[in-house]
């Protein structure tokens, strides 16, 4: 989530720190109209076009949690699947009018800056600690899907339908010798330069990722122990009183089901939509930048994702049913594990993320360094043990995470609803000055109900995951 368009918070954020600093040192005058105090926003003359903000903005949002919108879906149904996602869609949208709304302010382009703004350096130190839990549990995914998908990578180049146990097979030991020889060099370049395009990369290999699972749709039966010829279609097959003998209950669609699964459903669906650090950036480099403009942004952004996340979970679960897993390409492997198409869509995915965690990498790095050591110079020892240290925590939360389920619903049930809900609310009603918004105006009534809801999501889901932990009833597909 949350993790495309990483190099303007480095490339441009750098060469803006004078100019918030003066920013925030500026008190708020009244008097002066908003189109004045916007200025401050746009001192910087953005150059990138409406059309190419729209893709920035919608790689920011596509992540890894597009693997686990069907499972979320098998666990609430597709209409309650539906109105939530609808839900969360609208309100990510209303989270970032409020961010633009307190940016456009102070003229500030950074989520830190804004918690500094709003709190001091109690609030700096807050929005940087959930920013960088989020980009960690963002990297563990990432690394999750290498250690689950790229065994099954290996198996089928092999041309083996069975994983035999080989050290080069074990997720663990690939996820530590890509971290080391892929990763680490990449994420101990000085600037991310190139790394920075790997976005449309990813976005077009999730574009495939889609194309697929709606072919697959139509090319894999129900349930998984049939088997499609070439030459077979759907009517082909036997019926038994006008009744397709291979349909049963776990072969039918549910319209609402709640299980102890259902707890997840919101944490993934958060954690598919964060893009919310990303925004200001996104709005500093704007051509022509006006609130108005950049929601617009926003919201056909939204929108496409949204269209993309409901067509993957819907063809997903109608592919799979009761049986998918909480990270979809893995459920391929039930079917056919060398299927070639499939092995494609693989291998896309596979170096899309693998070349996107050392872009979430540096952000986590910076929030960090800024503070550990806000006055100190570069310096490469700095900048590299930081890597170390975070390639190291990943690693080990990944190895011992059972499954990806768990990242999307920890992650999606703390940082995710802190980014979308609580700190826009929050910082909305503490920057917009009571001259403009009293503090029981509509509007600050409004964020404060906004934040709210974001505090009872967070421990409504944490309880419920913590329930399922301690249960024990995790459904068996759940992990790899």
């Amino acid at each position: 989530m949350e993790l495309q368009k990483m190099k303007n918070g480095h490339s441009k954020d750098d060469g803006f720190d004078g100019l918030e600093r003066m920013a925030e040192r500026d008190e708020f005058l009244p008097g002066k109209s908003d189109e004045k105090k916007e200025m401050h926003f746009t001192d910087f003359e953005g150059k990138t076009s409406f059309g190419m903000s729209i893709f920035n903005l919608s790689n920011a949002i596509m992540g890894s949690g597009i693997l686990g919108l069907a499972y979320a879906m098998s666990n609430t149904g597709i209409i309650l699947f539906l109105i939530l996602l609808v839900s969360i869609a609208i309100l990510s949208g209303y989270s970032i009018h409020l961010l633009l709304k307190s940016a456009g302010v102070v003229g500030i382009r950074a989520y830190e800056q804004l918690g500094n703004r709003a709190f001091g350096h109690p609030g700096k130190v807050v929005a940087a600690c959930i920013i960088t839990v989020h980009n960690i549990g963002a990297m563990s995914s990432y690394l999750f899907i290498v250690k689950s998908e790229l065994p099954l990578v290996i198996q089928a180049f092999l041309g083996q339908t069975e994983n035999t146990g080989e050290w080069f097979m074990n997720g663990n030991y690939l996820i530590m010798i890509c971290s080391t020889t892929i990763i680490l060099p990449l994420a101990t370049m000085k600037q991310l330069g190139y790394l920075g395009y790997t976005s449309g990369f990813s976005l077009s290999c999730m574009v495939f990722f889609l194309i697929s699972v709606i072919y697959k749709k139509f090319n894999i039966p129900c349930p998984l122990g049939e088997t499609l010829t070439n030459t077979t279609s759907w009517m082909d097959l036997p019926q038994v009183n006008g009744t397709d003998t291979m349909i049963d209950d776990s072969c039918e669609a549910k319209m609402f089901t709640m299980n102890s699964q259902t707890a997840y459903t919101v944490p993934i669906l958060a954690f598919a939509f964060v893009c919310h650090p990303e925004v200001l950036p996104i709005y500093t480099e704007l051509r022509d930048a006006t609130k108005k403009r950049m929601q617009t942004v926003a919201n056909v952004s939204i929108l496409a994702m949204f269209v993309m996340y409901l067509l993957t979970a819907l063809f997903g679960y109608l592919t799979f049913y009761t049986e998918v897993e909480s990270e979809l390409l893995a459920t391929y492997s039930k079917v056919d594990p060398l299927d070639t198409l499939i092995l494609c869509v693989r291998l896309a995915v596979l170096v899309a993320v693998t070349l996107t965690v050392p872009v979430v990498l540096f952000p986590i790095r910076r929030a960090l360094l800024q503070i550990l050591f806000p006055d100190k110079p570069f310096h490469w020892g700095r900048h590299i043990i930081i890597a170390i240290c975070l390639l190291c925590i990943v690693n080990v939360l990944v190895i011992f995470v059972p499954s990806i389920r768990d990242i999307f619903g920890i992650i999606g049930a703390t940082s995710a609803p802190s980014l979308i809900f609580i700190l826009p609310g929050v910082f909305y009603i503490r920057i917009v000055p009571e001259e403009q918004e009293p503090l029981f105006s509509r509007p600050k009534i409004q964020a404060a109900v906004f934040a709210g809801l974001g505090v009872i999501f967070m421990v409504m889901s944490l309880s419920f995951i913590i329930i399922d932990w301690s249960t024990g009833e995790s459904r068996s597909g759940g992990g790899h």
